[in-house]
């Protein structure tokens, strides 16, 4: 189990005690002038420029040789006739907390830029390149996958924020969502075409050559530990681009259900945030139920709310009226009779000349030979498109426009659910017959039917009968 070396229990105790803006101040000079190749300074150096790093208060002579003397006591400092420099751990701990700083203050991004120079470099890298230039395209290479691997991480946990962020402005958040939406689906737009690109590449590289090649072009002969970490950085590149499945498409996974996310949320937003909705107008019509105080007050309140009104038959009568007293009880009365369309349209019924019936049999027969029909095509289709075994998209010539149409259909579907572990995507049809089992595209593929010409990812698939 691979494990980070132990950090120094002193390594960050400047940050943390009574003094620390004064000490983070002082590494802060120090950090400043190690960048310009000062390494050593006096003192009064440091107090001269203690300004220059944003310290506004008066420091007196001891308190900056109290804090230069703690520094020193944690092995941040080492000092040598009143001359101070950065020792190593000095250095780590400077670089530490500008490091923290910047990722603090920073945002993540997924840059399509990133994707096409790592694309060009390794494009560099696959041709005959002298030692010095290995080396250079190499350290380039591994500059852009390291902006490209931190900026895919904050961008993530950035995302993962915006959508945990019950409180944020409905008006913030529509531009945000707006805004972000529209940069996923710029990013995933082409990086099928991108990542197959860098895959290809990386396939015709032999790294071990191109790693001895760029140690002697750095003059790093005998630097065992400096190769080691070219083969884990060339590791890294792999697990994003080759490997299978590589994490590339779980970013693209990643991307695309943010957006239906991003979606969703601004959905339950814009309903919690409108002035009316069902919820809130069942709620205060609760309330205004509790408040009455008779039952006469809550039906009136309940026709008022839901347009139940008193029946309109009420106006009818029996057709002999002189035998039902006016005074009597209507549960002690024969029933009326009400026509079915005085509920739906406010009229009774008006009886009028019997409608002509029209012969259905040849309707009958052109639906049954129109389903016939179709029913023929669908198990035509299906056994064109039918596989035996893995088989990539391209290898399906000769299929008709109709034939094609489904297939892609199916190609859609199984592309909209998720990965199982082993990369695979699967998905049927909606009546069950049919079922795909769809993974990683390995190269492009042209398919032509009689109505054009489509161009894509070269998947494997294999489509079976359930």
């Amino acid at each position: 189990m691979t494990t980070f070396p132990r950090v120094p229990a002193d390594l960050f105790r400047f940050t943390t005690t009574a003094h620390a803006e004064l000490h983070t101040a002082v590494m802060r000079v120090f950090g400043v002038a190690n960048e310009r190749l000062q390494t050593v300074l006096t003192a009064d150096d440091v107090q001269q420029r203690l300004r220059s790093v944003g310290w506004s208060e008066q420091v007196t002579d001891d308190e900056l040789q109290a804090s230069l003397n703690a520094l020193r006591g944690w092995g941040l400092l080492d000092a040598t006739q009143n001359r101070y420099g950065l020792t190593k751990l000095g250095e780590a701990a400077f670089a530490g907390v500008k490091q923290a700083l910047d990722t603090l203050s920073s945002n993540g991004s997924l840059q399509t830029a990133v994707l096409d120079a790592i694309a060009t470099h390794l494009d560099n890298l696959s041709r005959p390149l002298d030692d010095r230039g290995s080396f250079t395209t190499l350290t380039q290479l591994e500059g852009h996958l390291e902006a490209f691997e931190t900026g895919t991480t904050r961008f993530n946990a950035d995302l993962q924020r915006l959508l945990r962020d019950e409180q944020t402005d409905l008006a913030t958040f529509q531009d945000v969502k707006r805004t972000t939406v529209t940069y996923l689906r710029d990013f995933i737009a082409d990086l099928d075409a991108r990542k197959q690109k860098i895959r290809d590449t990386i396939a015709s590289i032999d790294a071990t050559e191109l790693h001895e090649r760029a140690r002697n072009g750095a003059g790093l002969l005998h630097d065992e530990l400096w190769l080691q970490q070219r083969k884990e950085r060339w590791s890294s590149l792999k697990s994003w681009f080759h490997d299978n499945p590589p994490r590339v498409d779980e970013l693209q996974d990643v991307s695309r259900k943010a957006i239906v996310q991003l979606l969703r949320v601004l959905d339950r937003i814009s309903e919690q945030r409108k002035p009316t909705n069902t919820a809130a107008d069942f709620r205060a019509l609760a309330r205004w139920f509790a408040r009455t105080e008779t039952e006469d007050e809550a039906h009136e309140l309940f026709n008022a709310a839901f347009g139940l009104w008193s029946a309109r038959h009420a106006h009818l009568a029996h057709a002999d009226g002189e035998l039902m007293p006016s005074g009597e009880a209507w549960h002690n009365t024969p029933p009326v009779p009400v026509s079915p369309q005085l509920r739906a349209t406010g009229k009774q019924e008006h009886i009028g000349a019997t409608g002509k019936v029209r012969n259905v049999d040849e309707v009958r027969r052109n639906r049954r030979e129109r389903a016939q029909k179709e029913r023929e095509e669908l198990e035509y289709a299906w056994s064109q498109i039918q596989t035996d075994g893995a088989v990539r998209i391209s290898t399906l010539t000769n299929l008709d426009h109709d034939t094609f149409h489904r297939l892609i259909d199916l190609v859609g579907r199984a592309l909209g659910s998720d990965p199982d572990s082993t990369g695979t995507r699967t998905a049927g049809t909606s009546d069950g017959r049919m079922q795909i089992n769809l993974r990683n595209a390995r190269g492009w593929a042209t398919m032509t039917t009689q109505k054009g010409t489509l161009s894509g990812p070269d998947y494997v698939i294999d489509v079976q009968s359930r």
